[in-house]
């Protein structure tokens, strides 16, 4: 049982929740997630990627986007409450070295594991170029974090309510097009995103790493949910990722695989929703 101990809204349906897991905290490393049960006797099993940690405190920061039966239970736990099981930390570091010029993009709700890395790669000594997009200046995340551990910061939006009014393929072109270029980018976000931006580097011959965040049961390489392509071959995410070669990746077929279970998902989240609704006490 993992208690709760603060409990934040950043955005209409994103939750920023940190709880108690000393043995997670001092061990977990930038790029690692977690599997998070609610429930130890029927309940789903879900990664999230850890956010933030602290060692000293012995807690562990997650941020998630309510939009599965679940993601909507554990949006509804507050701070004093219990996560039944949380399983890490799962899946390899994120590889941080002094590569030089480093630029880091983050989509929604994946702007919250992006930070960890961000911090590792200015700790190696990387002169690191943020750039953060959203559909609205409501949805845009961890912000003043991120400019912490940045040399410079951009943020883009759909509608242009915040930064620049732009996709974040635009800027990163962009970067990739200066002298010098950048030597290496990571990108965690919407697959769409990811894969665009991948094509994008890829023009420009610069290494990109993406963290994939796709079915997964166990978290353990047994299920074999999470399979992926990659250069042709067939990876599992939370063993072999959840990083990868962005280049390599096949993004079609793994979107196509995370449709598989959409009308029951949407199905389990209106349930889930009505059960919520009926079950808060009246005002």
């Amino acid at each position: 049982m993992n208690k709760i101990i603060a409990k934040k809204r950043l955005s209409a349906d994103a939750y920023e929740i940190t709880v108690e897991a000393p043995l997670i905290a001092s061990s977990r490393k930038a790029g690692q997630f977690l599997i998070v049960q609610l429930d130890t006797e029927f309940g789903e099993r879900i990664p999230l990627t850890i956010a933030d940690a602290d060692d000293g405190a012995g807690t562990v920061t997650m941020v998630f986007q309510a939009v599965g039966a679940t993601t909507l239970k554990l949006a509804a736990l507050n701070e004093g409450d219990y996560v039944a099981n949380i399983l890490g930390p799962l899946g390899n570091p994120t590889h941080i070295e002094h590569f030089g010029r480093v630029v880091c993009v983050g989509g929604g709700i994946g702007v919250a594991p992006l930070f960890p890395i961000i911090q590792a790669m200015k700790k190696a000594g990387n002169h690191v170029t943020a750039i953060i997009g959203a559909r609205t200046k409501e949805l845009i995340i961890f912000e003043d974090r991120i400019r912490r551990y940045t040399d410079e910061l951009i943020i883009v939006t759909d509608d242009g309510s915040a930064g620049r009014k732009a996709l974040v393929t635009g800027p990163l072109k962009e970067l990739c097009s200066r002298d010098p270029k950048p030597a290496m980018s990571v990108a965690i976000g919407p697959p769409v995103m990811m894969k665009f931006c991948a094509s994008t580097t890829k023009e420009f011959v610069v290494p990109i790493m993406v963290s994939l965040n796709t079915i997964m049961i166990d978290g353990t390489g047994m299920c074999g949910c999470c399979r992926v392509t990659v250069g042709g071959e067939t990876r599992f995410v939370c063993v072999d990722g959840p990083e990868f070669d962005g280049h390599k990746v096949d993004f079609d077929n793994m979107m196509k695989r995370m449709n598989t279970y959409k009308e029951r998902e949407e199905r389990d989240k209106h349930r889930c929703s009505l059960f919520l609704l009926k079950s808060r006490p009246p005002v």
